[in-house]
């Protein structure tokens, strides 16, 4: 498996991430603190973290396919973005199952 498959699922379980925390944090300002600008803020950070949720969907099941992971671990991979926080725990502890398998493939020979 190449490294950059493992590096566009790392980047886009952090942005979704960082969007999720956003989005809570704007939810909250909107609706309990009753903030000005709350709810644009939150329009704009839901749509984005929307959009790229469906991204971090695709390269999640790429990377869970050519890891091969089984179906409740790829299913708990995909949810992890819609949790607040989990992105980052998941992320680091898949990235950890997965580097060995990248390490194999770049010490692996090509073959003619």
């Amino acid at each position: 498996m190449k490294k950059s498959v493992l590096t566009r699922y790392r980047v886009m379980a952090y942005v979704t991430g960082v969007l999720l925390i956003l989005l809570c944090l704007g939810m909250v300002g909107k609706y309990i603190l009753e903030l000005d600008g709350a709810e644009a803020f939150t329009y704009v950070v839901s749509l984005a973290h929307g959009w790229l949720y469906v991204l971090y969907l695709v390269f999640a099941f790429d990377l869970g396919y050519k890891a091969k992971l089984p179906v409740p671990r790829l299913l708990w991979v995909l949810l992890a973005g819609t949790i607040p926080t989990a992105a980052f725990f998941v992320e680091r502890r898949l990235s950890r199952q997965v580097e060995p398998l990248v390490a194999d493939a770049a010490a692996a020979p090509a073959r003619a």
